[in-house]
């Protein structure tokens, strides 16, 4: 019995090697094996694969021609080849080389300096270089431009101080706006000096005194004063003029009407439209007045106590200054929009007691006009034959319609005058509409006779 279980275990362990053995040696496809370490193998079989396809004793070797052809993949050049990317195929495209730019880089890199076969070999010291020396070039090439046009300013243009000599050598000097003002003014005030000078020398002062500071400049020197003093003159053309320069020069200038104020400008401008002068003349004087009362509210209540008003209606109503009638009207109608504005500023900004706003309530022109009769003079000035007088005596009616209500419905001269202009610009209106005029101009001023009737009913 001992021997026999003796001999089983034998037996046993022999059948246990036998069996550790055979699964050893099993074929690797029914082996259990880890994931991840037998795709690294495969990977690295891949490889390895790959590498043997590149390796140059593999690959055929192609043999370029003058002309671009394509490679394929598997294909390697000889060296010194020119190969290039076909951005629209997608293809390496390859040629030979140029024989002397093949030469020039085989002398480049007998010389120690590296073959350049293609652009993907440049070190980003050879980059670096590259850029130095194309901005280097790009400065120089610039440079080289503001040279080339600094050369033609100076071939076109001449430095001031060249051409002052030259006008100095021809007995011609380059004078500022401030110095011909001077020798203006100097020319204007000698005695010496002829009555067409002197109307030279106005005329050409008057295009300078525009600007306003070379009206303040005038004023600086004394010339303001000199020019006003030429309101006093005999000679009409002095006096037409001498006003003329005035109103360029008190033209929305504060500073200069105030001194013209302080000069006596505006009792003498009222002496020259008081007395018999040439419509020249007072055309040139009304211009200068009105350029001195215009947003000038302190020179509106001196106006007023000097009789301004009185002048004025007696201009209009002399015979031959139908012309002057109309800038009259023209004048009132801005003054009383003028405080009117001022006024509605106020209480927009609601400022009770700005000082301009003050000025302005001191200026009692609306019951001055009323007192005086102008109410009816220009209702009757509404007879005038122009349209553009008519649309401006329209609009001074309708400025001084709270002050002249009563005046208006009491003048039956006024009430026929607006019938009968209602009928024509009916007629001049329709055949506006005729035209494809919706909004033309008589049908603007038949809207203005129809809303002036309406208020008068």
């Amino acid at each position: 019995m001992f021997r026999m279980a003796t001999l089983g275990m034998l037996l046993g362990m022999l059948m246990a090697s036998c069996f550790t053995f055979c699964l050893s040696h099993q074929n690797s496809e029914f082996a259990l094996t880890n994931p991840e370490k037998s795709s690294t193998e495969e990977r690295e079989r891949k490889e390895t694969t790959a590498e043997e396809e590149l390796d140059p004793r593999v690959l055929e070797v192609f043999h370029p021609t003058h002309e671009w052809q394509a490679l394929r993949p598997g294909q390697t050049v000889a060296a010194g080849s020119h190969v290039r990317l076909n951005l629209q195929t997608g293809e390496r495209e390859v040629k030979l080389q140029d024989e002397d730019k093949f030469r020039n880089n085989l002398k480049g890199l007998k010389k120690g300096k590296r073959l350049d076969i293609n652009s993907n070999t440049y070190t980003s010291q050879d980059l670096k270089s590259a850029l130095a020396k194309f901005k280097e070039g790009s400065e120089m090439e610039s440079s080289k431009e503001d040279k080339a046009r600094q050369a033609k300013v100076k071939r076109l243009f001449r430095p001031i101080e060249e051409l002052k000599k030259d006008f100095e050598e021809l007995n011609v000097v380059i004078e500022t706006d401030m110095q011909i003002m001077v020798r203006l003014i100097n020319k204007f005030n000698s005695s010496s000096s002829s009555l067409e000078e002197k109307i030279a020398a106005l005329f050409d002062l008057e295009y300078y005194v525009h600007q306003m500071d070379n009206a303040q400049d005038l004023l600086s020197f004394g010339g303001l004063q000199v020019v006003i003093n030429g309101l006093n003159s005999t000679d009409p053309l002095v006096k037409e003029y001498a006003a003329f320069v005035l109103g360029a020069a008190f033209s929305s200038n504060p500073k200069v009407q105030v001194e013209a104020i302080e000069g006596g400008a505006l009792q003498k401008l009222l002496v020259i439209l008081a007395t018999e002068q040439p419509l020249t003349a007072k055309k040139k004087v009304l211009f200068a007045l009105c350029s001195l009362l215009r947003h000038f509210p302190y020179a509106q209540q001196q106006f007023l106590k000097l009789g301004g008003l009185h002048v004025l209606r007696s201009l209009v109503q002399e015979k031959g200054m139908e012309v002057l009638a109309v800038r009259v009207v023209t004048l009132l109608y801005d003054l009383v929009t003028e405080k009117m504005f001022a006024e509605e500023e106020a209480e927009l900004t609601q400022e009770t007691s700005p000082e301009k706003l003050q000025q302005y309530r001191q200026v009692h022109l609306l019951p001055g006009l009323r007192e005086q009769g102008w109410c009816e003079i220009t209702a009757h000035l509404l007879a005038l034959p122009e349209h553009d007088a008519r649309e401006k005596v329209l609009q001074t009616l309708d400025a001084l319609l709270a002050t002249c209500r009563d005046r208006y419905r009491q003048d039956p001269q006024l009430s026929r005058m607006l019938v009968s202009l209602q009928a024509e610009y009916q007629a001049l209106a329709a055949l506006e509409l005729q035209d494809g005029e919706d909004e033309g101009y008589f049908r603007e001023l038949l809207g203005s006779i129809n809303s002036l009737l309406k208020e008068l009913r």
